[in-house]
């Protein structure tokens, strides 16, 4: 075992720097040795100081290694990223989380349950519902229902939408629901919705919004939705688990589809970032919305947002309708852009392409794991990682 924790600063923040060693070996044997995954980029810090930053595997089908300031495509971690924007229009006054959708979206003024002809919602679709993943919409790769059956035709969940913002609203404004709204909880679209309803709101695109409110304010230089040519050589291939159990790249960095401009900014997974950007937009949610002597949001709307919003205080194995997501189900809750520990209270989110990150408050925890391989359900490796540096825990944060 070679060791890669920062040693004093483990000491420093009572973590036991051998258990994490131990963990950083064993993810290295068990996935990068062994080509389950092309390669991974795990950073941990405790009380904001990095603990241990890994960089193992290769970044591109050449076998060029993997650098530190590498890009991934985030896919659903920028689902937290478009929940802090709206968060901070709730902020302003703009509008607000029991704010009927249609107040912004009127396209969705006639929507119907369960088929084109079914009944009206029992109530209107609320903010609140896109937030939570409670809205009725869905994911066609639930693959479940004739509805998601129809969004995969229609590709509703590509990351990039050869329609626009309105013409994407228009094709969900023509399907069904798959529920009432708030009557269960299932994985979908909706903060793709959600990203429109900034948008409209703001009279400007996604990318501009989050240039201007969240990523030049916190340093995040290197997270957007097209990949710049000048950054084009840090981008790393996506690989694909193939029917034999081996991988083959489903998206090179060179020619990356996220290098094409795109008419339309998927706020639930269209993203491009690294592990130093992503981690400075969790120091800034584990900070209660402040960082560097820049507030983006009330302590208060923070706590909000990582903690249980789901109707009756349910968990996801309770109200969730939903074959796939990037959380287990049995005692996890949702909030508003990211799922919890209802026993431990960390919250957290993953990407399609097997990207995580998690934040524990209590314990005053960060930690950033990126890799691009599809599908995120592949591994168990996220419960790992999660497991792993809880037991490396000897006491208390000083903070």
């Amino acid at each position: 075992m070679i060791p890669v924790t920062d040693r004093d600063a483990a000491r420093a923040t009572g973590m036991n720097a051998d258990r994490l060693d131990a963990l950083v070996d064993d993810l290295d044997r068990r996935y990068i040795a062994r080509g389950r995954l092309p390669h991974m980029q795990l950073l941990l810090s405790r009380d904001e100081q990095p603990l241990l930053s890994v960089v193992r595997g290769h970044a591109r089908e050449g076998g060029e290694p993997l650098h530190e300031d590498a890009l991934y495509r985030i896919a659903s971690m920028t689902k937290p990223v478009t929940s802090v924007a709206f968060m901070m229009l709730v902020e302003e006054g703009l509008v607000a989380l029991d704010t009927p959708v249609t107040a912004v979206i009127p396209e969705f003024s006639d929507l119907r349950v369960g088929s084109a002809d079914g009944p009206r919602p029992e109530r209107p679709m609320r903010m609140i519902d896109l937030l939570r993943h409670t809205s009725g919409l869905t994911y066609g790769l639930q693959r479940q229902t004739p509805i998601d059956a129809r969004y995969r035709a229609l590709g509703l969940d590509e990351f990039q939408q050869k329609r626009t913002s309105d013409e994407f609203v228009a094709a969900l404004a023509g399907l069904p629901l798959e529920f009432s709204p708030g009557a269960r909880w299932n994985y979908s679209v909706s903060t793709d919705v959600l990203g429109v309803v900034v948008e409209r709101l703001e009279g400007a695109n996604l990318e501009s919004v989050f240039q201007r409110r969240i990523f030049k304010p916190l340093g995040m230089a290197d997270t957007t939705f097209m990949l710049p040519d000048a950054r084009a050589d840090r981008m790393t291939d996506a690989w694909r688990l193939d029917e034999g159990g081996g991988i083959s790249v489903a998206d090179h960095g060179a020619r990356s589809g996220w290098r094409r401009t795109g008419c339309f900014h998927s706020g639930g997974g269209g993203l491009v970032s690294s592990v130093a950007d992503y981690h400075r937009f969790a120091r800034m949610l584990l900070r209660g919305g402040e960082l560097d002597g820049v507030r983006l949001l009330r302590p208060d709307t923070v706590a909000a947002m990582r903690s249980n919003q789901l109707p009756g205080g349910g968990d996801l194995a309770s109200l969730s309708s939903a074959m796939f997501s990037e959380a287990d189900y049995q005692g996890v809750g949702f909030g508003l852009g990211f799922a919890m520990g209802l026993a431990g209270g960390e919250y957290y989110w993953g990407g399609v392409f097997s990207t995580y990150f998690w934040i524990d408050p209590v314990h005053r925890t960060i930690g950033i794991f990126m890799t691009q391989h599809l599908p995120s359900s592949t591994y168990p490796i996220r419960a790992q990682l999660r497991q792993g540096v809880a037991q490396a825990i000897l006491k208390p944060s000083r903070n």
